[in-house]
């Protein structure tokens, strides 16, 4: 088999969290590409619907969507016994679902630091968790991508985000431990790490107009990155080239954190 058809994903399935837009949806897109069938799991729902529908429309692929809570174990739970019903089985987890909260630690409330570890870190958990058993049970083995950020190596600024930085370094450090409990299980967790991303969500926002500036010009390539630029190294994490990639985070900024 040569490397063109080693990385496909024909005959797979995944699901991808926070899939409905931004990231996740272009993840889901590049699957749906190279062949998986692909499950949406966002909280909004009717976005995901549509989403899955341009999918299997587009690619033909089965896609459906999943109302999902990251944070709530039933939510998850429910995520996965739709997709053991409509697909019989799990083999690509990208656990991506995430919020920032822009508040100075001296202001933070418990509430808001607690939205932002519940989505961004303990959701990555149950998700992955719910992944990785799935995985172990099949025998199959399988590839979780967990969502980390730049800003687990960094310390962002203008912007003050101290919970965010502080969820996205524990998912490196949580990728690395479920790569070493579950090698054995051949579940490989590897986790990808975006630098500063120009979704449309970011990109229409009022308030991020004058940050987006002040970021361009702090950037080595004196841009965000796209979307896209993420969909072959999540393709590639997925598939079967990657079979010896285990506990590693991969940096995608642009060079933005090499100084």
């Amino acid at each position: 088999m040569g490397i063109l058809e080693k990385m496909r994903l024909s005959g797979k399935t995944a699901f991808v969290t926070g899939g409905a837009r931004g990231i996740g949806k272009s993840v889901a897109i590049a699957f749906a590409e190279a062949g998986a069938n692909v499950v949406i799991a966002d909280l909004d729902l009717l976005e995901a619907e549509k989403t899955a529908q341009a999918l299997a429309t587009t690619n033909g692929v089965k896609s459906i969507a999943v109302k999902t809570d990251v944070t709530d174990p039933e939510s998850v739970n429910l995520l996965i016994e739709t997709v053991k019903k409509e697909f019989g089985q799990l083999d690509i987890a990208f656990c991506n679902a995430g919020i920032c909260i822009n508040v100075p630690a001296e202001e933070m409330s418990y509430a808001q630091w607690a939205k932002v570890i519940n989505i961004n870190l303990t959701g990555v958990f149950l998700t992955a968790q719910a992944a990785g058993k799935l995985m172990i049970e099949q025998g199959t083995g399988g590839s979780i991508i967990n969502t980390a950020s730049m800003s687990a190596h960094i310390v962002n600024v203008p912007q003050p985000q101290c919970a965010y930085n502080a969820s996205k370094a524990g998912v490196i450090q949580l990728t690395k431990s479920l790569a070493i409990e579950w090698a054995k299980h051949n579940v490989r967790v590897n986790s990808l790490s975006p630098g500063y991303i120009g979704t449309e969500l970011t990109l229409n926002s009022p308030d991020l107009q004058p940050l987006i500036k002040e970021w361009n010009a702090m950037a080595p390539m004196g841009r965000m990155g796209k979307p896209e630029e993420l969909q072959s190294i999540c393709v590639y994490l997925a598939g079967d080239t990657s079979s010896f990639t285990t506990g590693s985070d991969f940096i995608v900024d642009g060079a933005f954190t090499c100084f």
